[in-house]
């Protein structure tokens, strides 16, 4: 990726001009979110960070050279945001590499999306990739949370309304999904939109159209729906809380967003990225992580997932008062995250 005179993406897309049909492997030692995502999205055959184990990537040839596979899905040059909240996705783990993989095939189609995984994993940061890596990158983007607004304004917000819909409606007002026409919209966990709404959301991906409040004629909109969830979707379908044809349109693609437990090796990335953003909105230094406090927060489970280890960062960032983050100031912002006041060190080790 980094080449003297051009970039390795650079190289790859004149190497794909001059034969679209050669497969190529993109290796690097600086992988990024965009750079994965790019990568892909231009279609490389794959995408490998180094270090790496040599049979492994001999393997990885031998597939390339048997596949001649057809040239990847081709978008608009984006310029990388590396300082922007939209490339918050950090990991060099293999399960982030898949997930900006699964980025970059879908990213440029017009397929529906739904971005599962656990609360504060970082679903909606997922959407904003595919959305800024999109053939609609340029458009409007609209985002919804669906459990965040009373079920009596959702609708209106969505969809919008007629003068005289209801009391206090003095004149129309055009709503969300009407807003981001030709673009993209992200409605933040689906899985708890009353049914109601679900069968408007229904007839949007089955006719391109919808109906404000009040109104009584179709809307038509062209929107690509991006949707995420922390739900059992197919539980809910049983229980009769989510339509079962509307899970299926969204499914079009399904996105998993890995528990942070799941991916250890990618703590100590994500703890330098955090304490250097929140070190610069406290206007201050960022400090060490002493060996003992990483290995604490590698070995804490994180229920709370990235948000968690976000906040405990913060929370340590605030009370620290040494140069360095120690084992001690970790453990006490854990304990005090779980509800309880400052501890005892022995204490502070059992709860870790």
């Amino acid at each position: 990726v980094r080449l003297p005179g051009m970039s390795g993406l650079e190289a790859f897309r004149a190497m794909r001009g001059l034969d679209p049909q050669l497969p190529v492997i993109v290796m690097t030692a600086f992988g990024t979110t965009d750079t994965a995502i790019e990568a892909t999205k231009a279609g490389a055959f794959d995408y490998i960070l180094k270090p790496f184990e040599i049979p492994e990537v001999l393997t990885l040839i031998g597939k390339a050279l048997d596949s001649r596979r057809p040239a990847g899905l081709k978008g608009p040059e984006l310029n990388d945001d590396e300082g922007g909240h939209a490339t918050l996705l950090v990991g060099r783990s293999q399960a982030m590499q898949n997930l900006y993989k699964s980025i970059g095939r879908v990213a440029a189609t017009e397929a529906t999306v739904l971005v599962r995984g656990e609360s504060g994993t970082g679903k909606e940061l997922v959407a904003r990739a595919i959305f800024r890596h999109s053939l609609r990158a340029e458009r409007p983007y609209q985002v919804i949370n669906c459990v965040a607004i009373p079920e009596t304004l959702l609708e209106s917000e969505l969809f919008g309304y007629e003068k005289g819909a209801f009391t206090g409606a003095t004149a129309r007002r055009v709503g969300k999904i009407e807003l981001a026409n030709r673009g993209t919209i992200f409605l933040d966990e689906i899985g708890d939109m009353p049914l109601g709404i679900q069968a408007k959301i229904l007839r949007l991906l089955q006719e391109k159209q919808i109906e404000r409040l009040g109104g009584s004629r179709p809307v038509d909109v062209d929107v690509r729906i991006i949707a995420a969830t922390n739900r059992d979707l197919e539980r809910a379908m049983k229980d009769g809380a989510f339509r079962e044809d509307l899970y299926y349109r969204l499914k079009v693609v399904t996105l998993w967003v890995p528990p942070l437990r799941e991916r250890p090796e990618d703590i100590p990335l994500l703890a330098q990225h955090f304490l250097a953003r929140h070190a610069q909105e406290l206007d201050s230094t960022t400090p060490a992580l002493e060996p003992g406090a990483l290995d604490r927060l590698i070995a804490y489970p994180w229920p709370g997932n990235i948000r968690e280890l976000s906040n405990t960062l913060h929370k340590t960032l605030i009370f620290c008062r040494g140069a360095s983050i120690t084992a001690e100031d970790v453990a006490q912002a854990l304990s005090e995250g779980r509800g309880r006041g400052p501890v005892s060190e022995e204490a502070a080790v059992r709860a870790v």
